[in-house]
């Protein structure tokens, strides 16, 4: 097999082929209502059917594809900048004591989560690191976040297949954080209060309802392009300085992270000494088709044939992480949050994005309130930790694990 035909995509290929596969993937979504329902984004569905062919054609002749790695890795520094830039610390003051407890349980969970996946990778015989692919890399991170470790961890860590088995991880996490959200929410309303109405009244916060639409201009599309120019410009130096001033350390701080942070920096400098007002609408657009073009790039370029030997061990896995996510959300989320209407809300958010994403997490919520009443609460929380603070604390808590001495 690796005398096989192996067709190499330039960047206008690669980026042609990309879009393909997010076509593809929107039209099966739109049809097909179980993907439809469980809110699987349109990359991963076209991207794990193109992966899925080529591991077809893969066993019958050896075929492989090779994309354009640089134009990849741009889109996700592009991703994760938008993430920064959409951190106005001026908005945080309305969560108060709520969000910074939420956070708190945010950052135990993505630890707990390590633990157990490194704990039974060990055990089921596997390199213990793969258990962190099992575990917040791409539970609590997405997919996003597992291509991004993914690369870190064949190139220096030497594991191979990490991309493809994090994208494995990130799809199951996705899917069963969907089904289990509703079902823990639903159990906990036996035990609180439910709204009557007229009550939890106030103004509405994001994603209670759609967003009054925003024209984007090419002037303000300039203005963003150079925000993320910034961005990717200051990610560049900062990985390069501390790749040749602290080679000897063994703390990684990978290239997105640079990338994330600089996006923060300069979104509330420009907000709080040059009252530059950003263009968020124009911020989420850029973020969120820089995402679909790395992931559909990342998914296209996979070699599933490299962790079939692993199916057994990754279902023992995420099935156990699965069982830990509901018992921690009825039994250290629902209660330190207050065991109360919003409680329950914020606990069935919370297997959202333990297990998936942010906008599970956001459909998780919206199923339950739309049956049950508002929690102005828990969709001003969920989507703010789940959009930004979760992705600083993996970040942290992963660079931090990784650097550990006896990992070398």
């Amino acid at each position: 097999m690796s005398d096989g035909f192996v067709i190499v995509l330039n960047s206008y290929y690669t980026l042609i082929a990309a879009t393909v596969v997010l076509l593809v993937g929107r039209v099966l979504v739109q049809r097909v209502r179980v993907l439809n329902n469980f809110n699987i984004p349109e990359p991963v569905v076209g991207g794990l059917i193109a992966a899925l062919l080529v591991l077809a054609l893969h066993q019958f002749n050896g075929f492989s594809i090779k994309i354009e790695k640089g134009l990849q890795d741009g889109f996700m520094l592009m991703f994760f900048a938008s993430i920064g830039l959409s951190a106005d610390f001026s908005r945080l003051k309305a969560g108060g004591l709520p969000l910074v407890l939420f956070t708190t349980i945010v950052a135990g969970f993505i630890v707990v989560q390590n633990v157990v996946g490194i704990s039974l990778a060990s055990l089921l015989g596997l390199e213990p690191l793969t258990g962190l692919i099992t575990g917040s890399i791409t539970l609590v991170g997405g997919h996003g976040t597992a291509a991004g470790w993914g690369q870190i961890f064949e190139t220096d860590f030497g594991i191979e297949g990490a991309v493809a088995l994090g994208m494995a991880c990130a799809t199951f996490g996705l899917v069963c954080g969907g089904l289990i959200g509703g079902p823990v929410a639903r159990r906990l309303m036996k035990k609180v209060q439910l709204p009557s109405e007229g009550t939890n009244t106030g103004p509405r916060v994001a994603f209670e309802q759609p967003q009054q639409m925003r024209f984007i201009t090419a002037d303000s599309a300039i203005e963003t392009l150079a925000l993320f120019a910034v961005c990717l410009a200051s990610a560049s130096y900062l990985s390069s300085f501390m790749a040749e001033h602290f080679s000897e350390s063994n703390f990684v701080i990978p290239t997105f992270v640079w990338a994330l942070g600089s996006g923060v920096v300069v979104r509330n400098v420009l907000c709080s000494l040059f009252k530059v007002n950003v263009f968020d609408r124009c911020v989420d657009v850029f973020g969120n088709v820089s995402l679909s073009l790395f992931l559909a790039m990342a998914l296209l370029s996979l070699e599933l044939w490299v962790i079939k030997d692993l199916a057994i061990p990754l279902v023992i896995i995420l099935g156990v992480q699965a069982v830990v996510m509901v018992l921690f959300a009825i039994f250290v989320v629902f209660r330190v949050m207050g065991k109360d209407y919003d409680a329950a809300v914020l606990a069935g958010g919370f297997c959202g994005f333990g297990m998936g994403a942010t906008p599970t997490a956001v459909a998780n919520m919206q199923a339950v309130t739309d049956r049950y009443g508002p929690s102005h609460k828990a969709f001003l929380i969920v989507p703010m930790v789940g959009a930004f603070f979760v992705d600083i604390l993996n970040a942290t808590i992963l660079s931090a694990i990784t650097s550990l001495p006896f990992w070398n």
